[in-house]
């Protein structure tokens, strides 16, 4: 996603980035959980690309009608590399994860992200300090040990899934930056769901994949969370952190959604976390922080 700051940031918390900052934990931390919840009755690639084109048509209708330009030619084309990189290689393949994985385990490797990130800036001569490159050490320790728990070791196809979901997402975001970039504000958002959402249901449709009837009313209503609070005030909270909020700050979602979206599964989905699986998850977080640490130095 676009990262760029568009505004001073702010010395103090206001209420809206404290709700922000909010939305951002809480309500992505918990999308995994509901993902898990989804496919009882909506297939990986259906359920992600059905929620990023209704999310899509939703905030593309609402940004028209307050006067928002469309993105030019160039900008959908834009929209579609990233879209289908982010959205179709990176959310795809997390919810393919998902169906072998638990949504703990899930997320507590993607948190991997801004370590994949971090070294694909290499190859634009983005030198990370060394507070950097010892996050990023400590990062791969800890997934090299979550690779080893009984969780991925039990599905080498899960492990493929999420590794091929956190390379097109951490791809994605790069050239987001570098190469690609998006429409300004909420209406690039939205073009990129509805691009990545196209992307999406045509890979569904390549696999075959249908959706289970009758649909599930939890399955259902996880669905309707993924697009309502996921998508649309997800995203939206973030662009928001962007613009108001310090930059780490900002991306601290990223070692926070582990750790909620790990208690939750354990909770509510009874999914099981050895102590190994836990201490594993802990160095990948350590390595977040210093990581994150070393760039606001």
């Amino acid at each position: 996603m676009n990262t760029a700051i568009m505004a001073p940031k702010q010395a103090g918390l206001s209420p809206r980035v404290m709700a922000c900052l909010a939305a951002t934990w809480l309500v992505w931390g918990s999308t995994y959980l509901a993902i898990k919840y989804a496919l009882i009755s909506f297939p990986p690639f259906f359920q992600m690309g059905s929620r990023f084109l209704a999310a899509g048509v939703l905030l593309a209708a609402w940004m028209r009608w307050r006067g928002t330009a469309w993105p030019s030619p160039r900008q959908w084309l834009n929209a579609t590399v990233i879209g289908a990189l982010m959205l179709g290689g990176g959310m795809g393949f997390t919810a393919t994860a998902e169906q072998t994985v638990g949504s703990g385990l899930v997320v507590a490797f993607i948190a991997v992200i801004p370590l994949m990130t971090a070294a694909l800036n290499l190859c634009w001569k983005l030198i990370p300090s060394r507070l950097e490159m010892l996050g990023m050490g400590v990062g791969l320790v800890g997934v090299l040990m979550l690779m080893q728990g009984q969780g991925f070791s039990a599905s080498p196809a899960g492990l493929l899934a999420i590794s091929i979901a956190c390379l097109s997402w951490s791809l994605g975001s790069v050239l987001s930056q570098r190469v690609f970039p998006l429409a300004p504000g909420a209406m690039g958002f939205a073009s990129e769901m509805l691009a990545g959402g196209v992307v999406l249901m045509l890979l569904s449709l390549l696999r075959g994949e249908a959706l289970q009837w009758p649909l599930q009313q939890e399955a259902l209503a996880a669905w309707v969370y993924l697009v309502v609070f996921g998508s649309l005030i997800g995203f939206n909270a973030y662009m928001v952190l962007l613009a108001e909020a310090p930059s780490g700050l900002a991306t601290s979602y990223s070692f926070v959604n582990p750790v909620i979206a790990m208690l939750l599964g354990v909770a509510i989905a009874g999914e099981r976390i050895s102590g190994f699986e836990w201490a594993a998850a802990g160095v990948v977080l350590l390595g977040v922080v210093l990581l994150l640490k070393g760039r606001r130095s």
